[in-house]
């Protein structure tokens, strides 16, 4: 007998198993079929388990540089346990997993571990949207849902003509497996994944080199921001290559490691390494899931939605999350299904647009930013007013021993309306969340400055460009 239920979900990572919470929470009868784990990339081979490596590099490099604090350390100094990195992120990912799973229990909803693939009108029911479930123990089910939600991520995208082979040469996904650290290593791509991964292995100790073809690190961020983490970066020792085109052809792999030409700046430069890790970017998995089956219409590789309800083609069809492009983030992912889930219990949600969700990077320093670059607003043809303020005006920055980077704000020249703002530097993922509260509810610079901020600490460099905004900033 086929399963029927209100909402069927094909996926189950952030945000397939969030709209899967809101629907039940919603009072609907939930199935979600996901054919890895619960958690999805960002889970098992994304955001946690990166930012587990992350910190434990920066654990690293703190100890290292513990003389500056006054502390002695050992003789010997201090090394790295590469086995008990990789053994804490596992145990932090697998914590995370038994509580996915019993947060479906809570909220009883029924969980399929196999294949899933849309079909097309059948005896099941008159329009397509049945799901074909091909179990993972070799059964199958089908499920009969009023309505379905594309919740199947993304994966890296690959360069063409790479000799991959999941240990020499591999994609962020792989890395993750490493079983030991590199001594050295090309990064190609200098986006967020590339940047992060710079930073982590530079702290461990790995020479690093990274490539982009851009001209600046981090291209769709602000500029202020791709320098400062490109000089930070290259501070500790990471060669960086902007500009830069890997010829493919050129990469060979032996038991020694890897050599690889590069072309930037008019030269072409021998590059050799243990490895290379390889991240260009990501592409939707769209692939298999039966949309040939539907109205249900995909462009250059992502799913095509209403922007506002993310519904596709077929109305009773939504899609969220990296597979339909956009801002590939799991909090994207998880407001994209409490905006499907309530436009289809009969709400009238209202999307954020991509600009306005919060865009982190947890290299060291961090950096962080929400609405507007200035070029970008620039561009369009707004009249800009900017303040940056250097972190180190901060007494909470200095005592805490990071006092490079700064925050910056970005208002309307015109009407003084908050555009964008811009942080680099300790805890800058965390700080940019009253920025996000801000653009949620429309409050202008001063209104933001006017809140008291406790001090010492590093949220005061959000009152302090706030209040630069309005003139009144001690260290505007």
């Amino acid at each position: 007998m086929p399963i029927e239920t209100d909402v069927a979900i094909v996926g189950g990572g952030p945000g397939g198993y969030t709209a899967a919470v809101r629907a039940a929470q919603a009072g609907k009868s939930v199935v979600i079929i996901e054919k890895d784990k619960l958690g999805g990339t960002c889970l098992h081979r994304g955001c946690i388990p990166s930012k587990s490596l992350l910190r434990s590099a920066e654990v690293f490099a703190t100890l290292k540089e513990a003389g500056a604090y006054g502390i002695s350390v050992p003789d010997t100094g201090v090394s790295v346990d590469w086995k008990g990195v990789l053994s804490r992120k596992n145990d932090i990912v697998e914590q995370l997993y038994r509580g996915v799973q019993a947060l479906m229990k809570q909220h009883k909803i029924q969980v399929l571990h196999g294949n899933a693939r849309v079909i097309g009108p059948s005896i099941f029911s008159p329009k397509s949207g049945a799901v074909a479930v091909e179990l993972a123990d070799g059964e199958s089910e089908t499920v009969v849902p009023k309505n379905v939600i594309i919740a199947t991520g993304s994966r890296p995208r690959r360069l063409e003509g790479l000799p991959y082979d999941g240990t020499t040469v591999v994609n962020s996904d792989e890395a993750l497996e490493w079983s030991t650290r590199p001594l050295s290593v090309v990064i190609v791509g200098g986006g967020v994944i590339g940047v992060e991964w710079a930073s982590m292995l530079c702290d461990f100790g790995t020479e690093v080199t990274l490539i982009e073809t851009a001209d600046r690190l981090l291209p769709s961020e602000d500029k202020d921001v791709s320098r400062e983490i490109a000089k930070a970066l290259a501070k500790r020792g990471v060669r960086v290559l902007t500009g830069a085109k890997l010829l493919v052809s050129t990469c060979i792999v032996s038991e020694k490691g890897l050599s690889v030409d590069v072309e930037a700046a008019g030269q072409t430069i021998a590059l050799n390494a243990e490895r290379m890790m390889v991240s260009v970017g990501r592409q939707g998995n769209v692939e298999g899931i039966g949309l040939e089956n539907t109205d249900v219409k995909s462009v250059n590789g992502f799913v095509t939605v209403n922007p506002e309800t993310l519904q596709t083609g077929e109305p009773h069809i939504y899609a969220i999350g990296d597979v339909i492009g956009g801002v590939q983030l799991a909090h994207a992912a998880m407001h994209e299904a409490s905006v499907a889930v309530e436009h289809l219990t009969g709400g009238k949600p209202v999307r954020s647009p991509d600009r306005d969700i919060p865009r982190c990077i947890y290299s060291r320093p961090e950096a962080a930013s929400i609405g507007w670059t200035e070029e970008a607003a620039k561009a369009t043809g707004l009249k800009v007013k900017t303040v940056r303020i250097p972190l180190r005006v901060l007494g909470k920055a200095l005592v805490y021993g990071e006092s490079e980077g700064f925050g910056k704000a970005i208002a309307d020249a015109d009407t003084g309306d908050l555009l964008g703002v811009h942080l680099v530097g300790p805890h800058a993922t965390e700080l940019i969340a009253e920025a996000s509260l801000a653009k949620l509810l429309d409050a202008v610079p001063w209104e933001i400055g006017r809140t008291i901020h406790p001090h010492p600490t590093l949220s005061e460099i959000m009152q302090e460009t706030m209040f630069g905004l309005s003139g009144s900033g001690r260290h505007a």
